[in-house]
């Protein structure tokens, strides 16, 4: 590619004198020349070629002269070198426009072979700005790439590193691919655990107590969902949201899934153990586990970025976790079909679920075999029935909110689970469907009301009686602990 040189000079036979001169550079390709009678011309053709590589200018030109082009040139093209060419070589003109960038400075006559030695000159120095910057532009460039993984890598071990393992945030920061920022469709496993009762019984307690009793179990089920590699999509007040199988997929996250959540389930023996101790009620924890495809990715704004998973397997998750009791986890039929034979499941049930036409199938996990060989503590609630029913009052819960049609009942029987209560079978004309939450008031025999409300969720365990419906207590007030307790003692 020719270099190419533009002429500056109102001069009318330059042009002609020029192109003899070089015309051997000229045929050959090695320089291309253009021409402008004065300043202005030069500006419109420079702006029109970026590619011009060198300005030869005389000073004395109408329309804008050579000293005043010489100071536009910088701005227009910092590489861009310009070599004064005048018949006017007193010092002051020469003083002016070296200060105004000028390369070097001929005068006229032109010696033509000065220009030329002149013109290589000129070129080789453009040559070593030209290499120079675009050595800088690969040095900013390098740095430009390494600050980008630096923030790639921070953002990862913030992002991840609180609610991952080592291994697995140790596995982002070396493959680029197994984080896709902006969303990608994952079959994964999602794990939902949530305290069962727990909104009630922190009305009683003061706000430390509160504090102590969901950190100490957050805590504990953290790391246990560390150990099976899964990953925190969030907490929710006392609810945690995990997922296995993203951002790294593994052929067992169903089972490793399945193995957390009987893990936390046992863990909790030792969480309450820690309550009791501090005087601290002990607390119950429902699970549900799904499996279906999602969308997981970085999910948020500019401003706040969090990882995160959408789909409706995600909204189904918490229905599944909303229909456990204490202690219970429910599976989904794709979970069970996903991590294998090596599970023991117990009652299947079916739910209704708003948005999906047929019902859904749950299944109650009793533990998985194989190598991770975990199972919940086998035990059936022993049954006492009462002397005398227990007048009660009962509502639906719909949500967090109370039902507004109040229905009577009696208290018939009460369930124990070594050495504690745990629910009770309840009599009435208007018994509650199957797996409704209930609040009940109960009367003493006397007819006083016993204060407290008794929360409850209604569990599918069949009765002999069309009328009476069994009821897991999930929130145990302490004066009808007393009361209920005092009855069994009787």
């Amino acid at each position: 590619m020719p270099t190419k040189i533009l002429v500056v000079d109102d001069e009318p036979d330059l042009e002609l004198v020029i192109r003899k001169k070089f015309r051997k550079k000229i045929q050959e390709k090695e320089f291309q020349f253009d021409f402008a009678q004065n300043g202005v011309e030069a500006l419109e053709k420079l702006q029109a070629d970026r590619e011009i590589d060198l300005v030869l200018t005389d000073i004395n030109m109408p329309q804008m002269d050579g000293l005043t082009l010489l100071a536009k040139l910088h701005t227009l093209n910092p590489v861009l070198k310009a070599v004064i060419v005048s018949a006017y070589g007193d010092m002051k003109n020469i003083r002016t426009a070296m200060n105004r960038g000028a390369f070097d400075f001929l005068t006229k006559p032109i010696d033509f072979e000065d220009l030329e030695i002149t013109i290589h000159k000129t070129l080789q120095y453009v040559q070593q700005i030209r290499e120079s910057l675009r050595l800088q532009q690969e040095k900013e460039q390098a740095q430009k790439k390494a600050l980008e993984l630096e923030l790639r890598n921070r953002f990862i071990r913030e992002v991840f590193g609180r609610y991952l393992t080592d291994e697995v945030v140790a596995s982002l920061l070396e493959s680029p691919g197994g984080l896709k920022l902006g969303g990608e469709k994952r079959r994964v496993t999602i794990l939902m655990s949530d305290l069962r009762g727990f909104t009630s019984v922190s009305e009683r307690l003061a706000p430390e107590q509160v504090t102590t009793i969901v950190n100490r179990y957050l805590g504990t089920m953290v790391g246990i969902i560390m150990k099976y590699q899964g990953t925190i999509v969030e907490f929710i007040g006392d609810a945690i949201l995990v997922i296995f199988g993203a951002p790294i997929k593994r052929e067992n996250d169903a089972q490793r899934a399945v193995a957390c959540a009987v893990a936390m389930q046992l863990a909790m023996a030792s969480v309450n153990e820690q309550n009791r101790r501090e005087g601290l009620p002990e607390v119950e924890m429902g699970i549900g586990v799904n499996t279906g495809e999602v969308v997981v990715g970085n999910i948020g704004s500019h401003q706040r970025t969090k990882y995160g998973v959408v789909g409706s397997p995600v909204n189904l998750t918490p229905r599944i976790e909303s229909c456990t009791v204490g202690g219970q986890i429910l599976i989904s039929e794709t979970t069970l079909k996903d991590a294998g034979p090596i599970l023991k499941v117990g009652e299947q049930m079916e739910i209704q679920v708003k948005g999906i036409e047929k019902p859904v199938a749950l299944y109650d996990l009793k533990g998985i075999g194989g190598e991770y060989n975990l199972f919940l503590p086998e035990g059936e609630d022993a049954l006492f029935l009462l002397t005398q029913g227990i007048p009660l009052r009962y509502t639906l819960l719909e949500g967090k909110q109370v039902g507004g049609t109040v229905f009577e009942g009696s208290l018939a029987k009460l369930s124990v689970r070594e050495g504690s209560l745990k629910g009770g079978e309840v009599r009435s004309e208007n018994p509650a469907p199957p797996l409704s939450n209930i609040k009940i008031q109960l009367t003493g025999l006397q007819g006083e009301e016993i204060p407290g409300d008794l929360y409850g969720k209604v569990i599918g365990k069949p009765t002999e009686d069309s009328r009476c419906f069994s009821v897991h207590f999930t929130s145990l007030p302490p004066k009808v602990a007393m009361f209920l307790q005092g009855l069994l003692n009787s």
